[in-house]
């Protein structure tokens, strides 16, 4: 599938400090979720992205174009900003609605009350928006983001604020409009809800990319750190013993009835462990990777960048 967004050797600095070192990379349709801990590069990178800052080196091209040199890109850009960017004494229906005319949309009005409906804020629309909560006004910022039916959607920490149903309602959203065939970059440091919703995961550190592509393919690369599987069973210490003596097994901590083992090769373990577990007469009553979870591969990949 053709990348919708492409960025190639780009590096964008400020004075001596570098924010984005000779990231290449491109983005098609669909989720990917963009992370890295603050001052990562993140923000930096979806700001040049959208055009409104210019690379210190390298470029970037949206829907084949230069942003900062053809500006009819951005009627195909929506970025939705970390920052609080909503003007408070609007109310979110007047907030929608001047995006929408200022992006020239037919119909601003309907275009508006559709969006509204889309992201569930149709009942408080006539409210200002100093008096919404953080989450709310979140909501109102990813409608108006919306409302020009971009191509390319840009959201930064689009989360943040929001109570345990407005994400779940977000995340959905988000994952219906990739599947829509837009390209969607969110942002975030919530590791767990971009696995929820992003198909892809590109991580930063320091500015650079740090790893590309599913958090199981990412975890299946790091061959230099064994795996980590939680054991609970009966008799968890007659199991340790047989496990310390068994072939790619690199390490087993026992606590609370519970055992953490390390193996150089977490499927082969998977084989031996029933025939163990008859064997010594241990009943196992859970197994579970301990380390497949984005949570676990993003820090992995800061801990190897120090």
């Amino acid at each position: 599938m053709t990348d919708t967004i492409v960025v190639d050797e780009l590096s964008k600095w400020f004075g001596p400090k570098v924010a984005v070192s000779e990231v290449t990379i491109g983005f098609g349709p669909g989720v990917t979720g963009l992370l890295g801990p603050n001052g990562a590069g993140k923000t930096t990178l979806m700001r040049v992205i959208a055009g409104l800052q210019r690379p210190s080196q390298g470029k970037v091209t949206v829907l084949g174009e230069d942003p900062r040199s053809h500006p009819s890109v951005y009627k195909n850009i929506s970025l939705v900003p970390e920052d609080e960017a909503v003007y408070e004494r609007l109310t979110a229906r007047q907030f929608i609605e001047l995006a929408a005319r200022l992006a020239r949309v037919d119909d601003p009005s309907g275009k508006t009350t559709a969006v509204l409906e889309t992201v569930e804020l149709t009942g408080p629309a006539d409210r200002a928006l100093g008096g919404y909560s953080k989450g709310m006004r979140q909501r109102a910022k990813v409608a108006a983001a919306l409302v020009s039916d971009p191509a390319v959607l840009l959201l930064d920490e689009p989360l943040n604020g929001a109570d345990p149903v407005q994400r779940a309602q977000l995340i959905e959203l988000f994952k219906e409009l990739g599947a829509a065939g837009r390209t969607v970059l969110v942002s975030s440091h919530v590791l767990a809800e971009v696995e929820r919703m992003a198909e892809r995961v590109v991580a930063m550190v320091d500015g650079r990319l740090a790893a590309v592509g599913s958090v199981a393919t990412i975890r299946a690369a790091m061959t230099d750190r064994p795996r980590q599987v939680f054991i609970e069973c009966d008799r968890p210490r007659i199991l340790a013993s047989a496990l310390m003596t068994t072939e790619g097994v690199v390490g087993v901590h026992v606590a609370e009835g519970q055992l953490r083992v390390e193996a150089s090769d977490a499927s082969d373990l998977a084989r031996r462990l029933p025939g163990l577990s008859v064997d010594n007469g241990v009943r196992l009553s859970r197994v579970e990777p301990a380390d497949e979870s984005l949570e676990s591969v993003f820090r992995y990949l800061v801990e190897g960048s120090g």
